[in-house]
């Protein structure tokens, strides 16, 4: 049986290396893949370009999530809507320390799903008009300025599941799905973290969310801290 299971965090991203394009699924912090972010910074990669929703997520005075890798200066570019969402970001953007490419939400998913589906772009009416349509080509559609979006992938994607197989097929839970299985399909290669790994023939497939197919690594995660927002 070929199995695509690694042992630990850090050696399914053995080979994620400096100046990587990463996505990380999450949506705040529900389905943010936890043990794959502390690897890297254990790892002490960095020049990483962030594709996420949000850079992190601040809960009182604590910052978590991908917050630990703005904090540390591993950082160089952040792609995705929500750069408030931590303090961390917004002193580095301040500073000139770290880039950003703001995408609306619904753009940025409709990027990650045409890379996963093989589209090569899109027009949509989001941005028109305004500072996001800056050297991007527009069209007129029925009267109404549409601007023409490129696809996004990334080297790696980081994604998290509530179940997996040794095959890489992966089950979400509830709101932990968000970005995950379109960022699952939008990569060279994804790597996945679960709470529980079954072998073969366990899930029923009418419950498979993404097919192992667009899964290369998987493993249990190590440790879950379970917070709320």
């Amino acid at each position: 049986m070929i199995t695509k299971a690694f042992g630990d965090s850090l050696g399914a991203i053995h080979d994620v290396g400096d100046g990587a394009i990463i996505m990380f699924g999450g949506f705040g912090l529900a389905g943010i893949p936890q043990n794959l972010i502390r690897a890297l910074y254990e790892k002490g990669t960095k020049d990483l370009t962030v594709i996420s929703n949000n850079p992190g997520s601040r809960l009182g005075d604590h910052e978590y999530g991908l917050a630990i890798l703005f904090k540390a200066g591993r950082v160089k570019k952040y792609i995705g809507s929500y750069p408030t969402a931590t303090r961390s970001f917004k002193e580095l953007y301040d500073a000139g320390k770290v880039g950003l490419d703001l995408v609306p939400q619904g753009t940025l998913a409709e990027r990650i799903r045409a890379k996963g589906a093989g589209i090569g772009g899109f027009y949509v009416k989001t941005g028109a008009g305004t500072l996001l349509a800056r050297d991007k080509e527009t069209r007129l559609i029925n009267g109404e300025e549409y601007i023409l979006e490129q696809p996004l992938g990334a080297d790696f994607a980081f994604v998290k599941a509530y179940k997996g197989d040794l095959y890489g097929n992966l089950v979400y839970q509830y709101t932990g799905a968000n970005f995950n299985p379109l960022m699952a399909m939008a990569a060279d290669i994804t790597i996945a973290e679960v709470e529980e790994l079954v072998e073969p023939g366990i899930l029923d497939p009418n419950t498979i969310h993404t097919p192992g197919i667009f899964v290369q690594r998987i493993l249990k995660g190590e440790r879950y801290d379970r917070w709320y927002e």
